[in-house]
């Protein structure tokens, strides 16, 4: 079998897991359950995470290395284009010129739902700023379409509300996004348990990106390796092609022919 890779921005990953840095009890704990995901690409909240803003202080940078992984900042607790584009750009100067950004512009504290006219705004401008844009957005396969043609270089539409669990909750939407994109697109948030990671890769996503799931299971080290062994499966069985589903059939899954005493 070829091997099956992620490519974003022109560069490959074997993994097709990509896991968040937040909401651990510690970065020895990020550090273990990053590393049992199998996970290459993990997401920083630029503005809750040290990553050298404040000097002496525990950097994540020490925990998770950039040798070892490559960083996706992103834009988490921004509710304006302006905000995020600002805080990306921030990103880029402490992390030596990176381009690879997540960007998520949220439209309420309570939700956390994507504002996606002012997510369309900051798209275009960190686009023409030179930056290679994963975007965080709503199911909706018009915007995602949008997206798509400013420049973005993932589609990340949520599955259901950041730190639900709930699932996806509208799997056609994600099919019609999946149908019509051409570059990856990944389930972001609402991913609760390990079911829900491989209904997203058989559904034909190209990746998943998730952070609560693991950080706040009872064993988030625990987690993390299942979410990697459910990633994986379900691209295997989109790979395989399932069987057609039929309501009723009478055909065995035993040959009938040459049956023992007949």
């Amino acid at each position: 079998m070829t091997q099956d890779t992620l490519t974003i921005a022109g560069k490959a990953y074997s993994s097709r897991l990509l896991v968040g840095t937040g909401k651990y009890k510690d970065f020895a704990q990020t550090r273990e359950a990053i590393v049992a995901s199998g996970a290459q690409i993990v997401t920083v909240a630029i503005r809750r995470t040290n990553i050298g803003q404040e000097p002496g202080q525990p950097s994540l940078l020490d925990a998770l290395p950039p040798s070892e992984f490559t960083y996706l900042p992103n834009t988490a607790g921004c509710y304006s284009a302006e905000e995020a584009v600002r805080t990306l750009r921030l990103a880029r100067e402490l992390l030596d010129g990176h381009d690879l950004v997540k960007l998520e512009v949220l439209g309420d504290s309570h939700t956390l739902f994507p504002n996606m006219p002012e997510t369309l705004k900051a798209a275009e401008v960190l686009v023409k700023d030179g930056f290679k844009v994963m975007v965080y957005c709503a199911d909706d396969p018009i915007q995602a379409r949008m997206l798509e043609d400013i420049g973005c270089v993932a589609i990340m539409p949520l599955a259901s509300l950041i730190g639900s669990g709930m699932g996806i909750l509208n799997p056609w939407n994600l099919k019609l996004i999946i149908d019509q994109a051409r570059v990856p697109v990944l389930v972001d948030a609402g991913v609760g348990t390990a079911s829900d990671a491989a209904i997203a890769m058989e559904l034909g996503c190209d990746g998943v990106l998730m952070n609560t799931a693991i950080a706040l299971a009872q064993d988030p080290v625990l987690m993390a390796g299942a979410m990697r062994k459910a990633v994986e499966a379900g691209r295997e069985a989109f790979r395989a092609g399932r069987m057609a589903k039929k309501f009723y059939t009478a055909s065995p899954s035993s040959p009938t022919g040459g049956l023992i005493g007949s």
